[in-house]
């Protein structure tokens, strides 16, 4: 998955820079606690808004 996809899942910055740092991380357990990590914060961040996508935006 690209980024801009994941960013659409994990909202909030701290999760963004937490995404940004396991994804630099080699190694098989690497990428699993990556993908623990990716399914639990898109989890957590389901219900907030995107700050990516402006208020005016919307169709």
């Amino acid at each position: 998955m690209s980024p801009s996809r994941i960013f659409s899942l994990i909202k909030t910055p701290c999760g963004r820079a937490k995404f940004n740092e396991l994804n630099t991380q080699k190694g098989l357990l690497s990428r699993i606690r990556l993908g623990w990590f990716v399914f639990f914060a898109a989890i957590r961040d389901w219900n907030l808004k995107n700050p990516d996508q402006s208020e005016g935006s919307e169709s």
